[in-house]
Formats: structure tokens, C-alpha cells, sequence
């Protein structure tokens, strides 16, 4: 797979309260993706750019709200995330520092 293409199907690190929470817990990183991607797809992009073994991914699709703009009635885009689970004593490291 091209490193095209991983990028591609990672798009960003989902940083919010809970996904941290999940984070702590569960050895657990939280991504938004593309919308086309699929559990092999994340799975692989995450082992390659981050050097981590997957144990699993979770893919939930994000319905986009309906929302108003100046009186008109609008839709915000869906997007999909997934919660992808590291193998035990491994973490990803998103900044490129070294990991303490």
C-alpha cells in the first residue's frame, strides 16, 4: 500500500475528552477516516505510518446534523471514525517527539 494512500484513509487524530478517557482505558487511539475506508484499510495504515501492532478496529459512521444558516435549513457531511486498539505496552505517538 502507498503512502499515498495511507494518508489518505487517516485523515486526523479525533482529541476530546472522552476519546482520551477511552484512550487510558482501553490502550485505545480514536481517528476521523475516510468515508470509503474499511477495517483492513485503517488497520494496515495504522501499522505502517506508526509501527504499532493492531489488535482491533471499530468503525462507526457519524451521521451529519441538520442544522439552520441564516433561515435556511442545512445538513452538516457524514464522516466516519474509528477506535483502533494497540497491543499492550505499545502507544502512537502523534506529535514525533520521543515517548517517555
Amino acid at each position: 500500500m502507498s503512502k499515498d494512500h495511507l494518508y489518505n484513509v487517516l485523515l486526523a487524530p479525533r482529541v476530546t475528552e472522552k476519546t482520551s478517557r477511552v484512550g487510558e482505558l482501553g490502550n485505545q487511539y480514536v481517528f476521523r477516516v475516510a468515508t470509503h475506508a474499511n477495517k483492513a484499510d485503517i488497520k494496515n495504515a495504522v501499522e505502517e505510518l506508526f509501527e504499532v501492532n493492531v489488535e482491533s478496529v471499530r468503525v462507526v459512521n457519524v451521521k451529519g446534523k441538520n442544522k439552520t444558516f441564516k433561515a435556511r435549513a442545512g445538513k452538516r457531511s457524514n464522516w466516519k471514525k474509528a477506535y483502533v486498539r494497540v497491543q499492550e505496552g505499545q502507544a502512537l505517538d502523534f506529535l514525533g517527539g520521543e515517548s517517555a
